[in-house]
Protein backbone atom coordinates (compact mmCIF):
# COMPACT_ATOMS: atom_id res chain seq x y z
CA UNK A 1 0.00 0.00 0.00
CA UNK A 2 1.46 3.34 -1.04
CA UNK A 3 0.96 6.72 0.53
CA UNK A 4 0.74 8.63 -2.75
CA UNK A 5 -2.60 10.37 -3.32
CA UNK A 6 -4.73 9.41 -6.28
CA UNK A 7 -4.06 11.56 -9.30
CA UNK A 8 -7.00 13.61 -10.63
CA UNK A 9 -7.95 12.91 -14.23
CA UNK A 10 -5.83 14.88 -16.70
CA UNK A 11 -8.79 15.57 -18.96
CA UNK A 12 -12.47 15.86 -18.38
CA UNK A 13 -15.08 14.58 -20.84
CA UNK A 14 -15.66 16.96 -23.70
CA UNK A 15 -12.49 19.04 -23.25
CA UNK A 16 -10.80 18.04 -26.50
CA UNK A 17 -14.10 18.05 -28.35
CA UNK A 18 -14.73 21.56 -27.01
CA UNK A 19 -11.44 22.80 -28.47
CA UNK A 20 -12.20 21.15 -31.82
CA UNK A 21 -15.73 22.58 -31.76
CA UNK A 22 -14.49 26.12 -31.12
CA UNK A 23 -11.96 25.95 -33.97
CA UNK A 24 -14.56 24.50 -36.33
CA UNK A 25 -17.11 27.12 -35.24
CA UNK A 26 -14.78 29.74 -36.70
CA UNK A 27 -14.02 27.80 -39.91
CA UNK A 28 -17.36 26.05 -40.55
CA UNK A 29 -19.89 27.51 -38.12
CA UNK A 30 -22.70 24.95 -38.38
CA UNK A 31 -20.44 21.93 -37.86
CA UNK A 32 -18.59 23.71 -35.06
CA UNK A 33 -21.89 24.58 -33.40
CA UNK A 34 -22.99 20.94 -33.42
CA UNK A 35 -19.66 19.61 -32.12
CA UNK A 36 -19.48 22.29 -29.42
CA UNK A 37 -23.02 21.44 -28.28
CA UNK A 38 -22.05 17.75 -28.01
CA UNK A 39 -18.91 18.66 -26.03
CA UNK A 40 -20.91 20.90 -23.70
CA UNK A 41 -23.44 18.13 -23.13
CA UNK A 42 -20.71 15.60 -22.34
CA UNK A 43 -19.04 17.96 -19.87
CA UNK A 44 -22.33 18.85 -18.22
CA UNK A 45 -23.20 15.16 -17.72
CA UNK A 46 -19.78 14.59 -16.12
CA UNK A 47 -20.17 17.66 -13.91
CA UNK A 48 -17.34 19.70 -15.40
CA UNK A 49 -17.60 23.24 -16.75
CA UNK A 50 -16.44 23.61 -20.35
CA UNK A 51 -15.89 27.25 -21.29
CA UNK A 52 -14.41 26.35 -24.68
CA UNK A 53 -17.51 24.40 -25.66
CA UNK A 54 -19.74 27.26 -24.52
CA UNK A 55 -17.65 29.71 -26.57
CA UNK A 56 -17.94 27.36 -29.56
CA UNK A 57 -21.72 27.27 -29.22
CA UNK A 58 -21.89 31.07 -29.03
CA UNK A 59 -19.49 31.69 -31.94
CA UNK A 60 -21.10 28.95 -34.03
CA UNK A 61 -24.58 30.31 -33.40
CA UNK A 62 -23.67 33.88 -34.28
CA UNK A 63 -21.71 32.97 -37.42
CA UNK A 64 -24.39 30.52 -38.59
CA UNK A 65 -27.08 33.18 -38.15
CA UNK A 66 -24.97 35.74 -40.02
CA UNK A 67 -24.37 33.23 -42.81
CA UNK A 68 -28.10 32.60 -43.17
CA UNK A 69 -28.83 36.34 -43.20
CA UNK A 70 -26.17 37.02 -45.85
CA UNK A 71 -27.43 34.11 -47.95
CA UNK A 72 -30.99 35.48 -47.84
CA UNK A 73 -29.77 38.97 -48.78
CA UNK A 74 -27.75 37.48 -51.65
CA UNK A 75 -30.79 35.61 -52.99
CA UNK A 76 -32.97 38.74 -52.71
CA UNK A 77 -30.39 40.79 -54.63
CA UNK A 78 -30.11 38.16 -57.37
CA UNK A 79 -33.90 37.89 -57.72
CA UNK A 80 -34.25 41.69 -57.80
CA UNK A 81 -31.53 41.96 -60.46
CA UNK A 82 -33.13 39.28 -62.64
CA UNK A 83 -36.59 40.84 -62.30
CA UNK A 84 -35.36 44.33 -63.11
CA UNK A 85 -33.78 43.17 -66.34
CA UNK A 86 -30.34 44.51 -65.45
CA UNK A 87 -28.80 41.11 -66.10
CA UNK A 88 -28.13 40.82 -69.82
CA UNK A 89 -28.11 37.52 -71.65
CA UNK A 90 -25.66 36.69 -74.38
Amino acid sequence: MSNTPAQPPADYPGKTLGIVGLVLAIITPLIGLIISAVAQSQSKKAGYPNGLAKAGVIVGSILTALGVIFFIIYIVIIVAAVNSGSVSSY
